[in-house]
């Protein structure tokens, strides 16, 4: 495949999905459970011995999805995600069920993209099949490492023959899948890193999602890291392996297209380019945040996060919003900030300027561009350097200011 260059040596915008100035309408769903909580993970996840009454869960989200819909109106969805939590945890009828009711609120195309994020340790090819069998036709792995020693450390479930047959069934099963690995580990080098990460191109179809540990208030590890038994790389060689993770995947044709994900051309992803392109998505189920455009303007949701408490508030109102707050023009404008500056396409600035109801300083821009930052992409869109990508919040605060 020819693929248009920027000076820069990147690949151009107009290799990837296009930008086309709507980012669509994404329906994320959590499902907040998991086998065991990860010392790292300060997600919204929570572990249940007793078992789950999912059925119960079912009809919750049945009664959101309403809700969610009258908020709404009519929409065409352009991806539905399943995250947690460890959604692999669900029945494949559940997921089913689920997916059913969401078609029954909007329009939903044939073949748009419909992902579920997965653990090697809940994986099962039955499961995996019936996964399929419910419309299901991307996964999304939290493999986090290819070793044995750092999967221990990680509190992961699983081990290296189960990341490998879960990637193995995956291919086999899905037409598209990505993995998850975790870098910046504890006494990580640099060679070892390289190592892995070959592997793991190896291994990927067309997508990975690649990701530094950070050390989490409240996790186990941020105790462990105040008290110096937990030590991670430091600043200089944390920045040495993200630009050797760039090097890497781009040399093998799977470029960054956000700051930790890295695919083939035409296979990123699209429900979280509708994130990072600022479109709208309905955040349904415990702990879901979405951002909506209704006849009122834009708003962010919030729904409770505790998952027993989250069911009893749908019984009892329809739903398990706790937050819905309108977002002002100059909000949206920062949001989108945040979000586009995380892509290696960046952003449209008239969209910006739309919404903030003014430029960008030249000044500030200028000295940005200068010193590496920015650079501009033509005259209307602008895009943070690999440098800046590793300063992003200081540059986006920059900017924003």
């Amino acid at each position: 495949m020819n693929q248009a260059l920027h000076p820069s040596g990147i690949t151009a915008p107009g290799s990837i999905l296009p930008d086309t100035g709507k980012p669509g309408f994404g329906i994320y769903l959590h499902w907040p459970f998991c086998a065991a909580k990860c010392p790292y993970c300060d997600f919204n996840s929570h572990v249940r011995h007793t078992g789950i009454d999912q059925q119960a869960y079912i009809d919750a989200f049945r009664k959101e999805i309403g809700a969610m819909r009258t908020l709404t109106g009519p929409r065409v969805v352009t991806s539905i995600f399943f995250g947690g939590g460890t959604p692999s945890l669900m029945a494949p009828a559940t997921v089913g069920a689920i997916l059913d009711a969401v078609r029954e609120a909007w329009a939903v195309p044939d073949g748009i993209e419909i992902t579920l994020e997965a653990n090697p340790s809940s994986v099962e090819a039955e499961r995996f099949r019936g996964y399929r069998q419910a419309g299901v036709n991307r996964v999304s792995m939290g493999v986090q490492a290819l070793n044995d020693p750092d999967l221990k450390r990680l509190g992961r479930l699983h081990n290296r023959a189960d990341a490998l047959k879960a990637i193995g069934l995956a291919r086999d099963i899905f037409p598209r899948m990505s993995f998850d690995l975790i870098y910046a580990r504890p006494d990580q080098t640099a060679q070892a890193w390289a190592a892995e990460l070959e592997e793991a191109i190896s291994l990927a179809a067309d997508h990975l999602s690649l990701y530094q540990l950070t050390i989490e208030e409240g996790t186990p590890f941020h105790g462990l890291y105040k008290a110096g038994k937990l030590i991670v790389p430091d600043g200089e060689l944390s920045a040495e392996l993200y630009e050797l993770t760039r090097q890497v995947c781009t040399s093998h044709g799977l470029p960054a297209y956000e700051v930790s994900n890295h695919a083939r051309p035409g296979a990123e992803s699209r429900h979280n380019l509708t994130y990072w392109r600022y479109g709208d998505y309905a955040g349904i189920g415990p702990g879901a945040h979405g951002r909506l455009t209704t006849g009122a303007g834009k708003i962010a949701t919030a729904t409770e996060r505790h998952p027993e408490s989250w069911l009893k508030l749908v019984a009892e109102q329809g739903h398990g919003m706790t937050e819905s707050t309108a977002l002002s023009a100059a909000e949206q404008a920062d949001e989108l900030l945040l979000m586009g500056l995380r892509l290696r396409e960046g952003i449209d600035l008239r969209r910006w300027q739309l919404l903030s109801g003014r430029s960008l300083e030249s000044e500030r821009t200028g000295f940005l561009i200068e010193h590496g930052m920015i650079e501009e992409m033509g005259p209307d869109r602008i895009r943070c350097t690999p440098a800046g990508m590793l300063l992003l919040d200081a540059v986006v605060a920059d900017l924003a200011t």
